[in-house]
């Protein structure tokens, strides 16, 4: 069990238009197995810890809000400036988290995300502190990648620096001190998908 009490949100940044990889917005891709990326990001979400889910769109928000089965434990919201970048979608879905409750901020592009990865974060997190995912490619150190979980005094700080397609990435920066990096290599790659070269992360090219 994580180290503090309190119940954890998930955030999940699906706004995007994936103008770079030109097959609409990338929530509504298909892994091989038939399943959507916004599918999997929310069964990991929930399934591995989060009690609530924030889903924020954009691009495409009706056809995405569309493959959304109702549950309780989902909010949508729509990110009216999405064009103006991640940063925008980061901002708004961390000001309609619970002021009390810890924050997991994961990436609705990465086809890897699994129940196992989001527990092993949840329960590795310590109060006061931010956890994220590292992973090892190619015998490389250890880097920082999503989903990232923030103790709830940064909920506010780092929305605050969000910029454009920056997202948390200036605060976490300033802030490497209160990082715990913990490896998931063994759970997924933590790749996500931007461009037609990444397609084989869907297991379909």
């Amino acid at each position: 069990m994580p180290s503090t009490s309190a119940q954890v949100t998930g955030v999940l940044l699906a706004a995007g238009s994936g103008s770079r990889l030109g097959l609409g917005p990338k929530a509504l891709l298909r892994k091989k197995n038939g399943e959507t990326l916004l599918a999997t990001a929310l069964f990991a979400l929930l399934a591995g810890g989060c009690h609530h889910v924030v889903v924020v769109l954009g691009a495409g928000a009706e056809q995405v809000s569309a493959q959304l089965e109702k549950d309780e434990r989902i909010t949508v919201l729509i990110n009216a400036a999405w064009s103006s970048g991640m940063g925008s979608s980061f901002a708004l879905g961390m000001s309609k988290t619970p002021a009390k409750s810890p924050v997991l901020v994961a990436l609705v592009d990465q086809p890897g995300l699994n129940p196992e990865l989001v527990q092993r974060l949840v329960q590795a997190h310590r109060d006061g502190r931010i956890t994220a995912a590292g992973y090892r490619r190619a015998g490389t150190q250890l880097g920082r990648g999503h989903p990232v979980l923030f103790a709830p005094e940064h909920r506010g700080p780092a929305a605050s620096a969000a910029s454009r397609d920056a997202g948390a990435r200036a605060y976490l920066a300033a802030h490497e001190d209160l990082i715990d990096l913990l490896d998931c290599s063994d759970l997924d790659s933590g790749l996500d998908i931007d461009t037609i070269d990444d397609l084989h992360l869907l297991g379909i090219k």
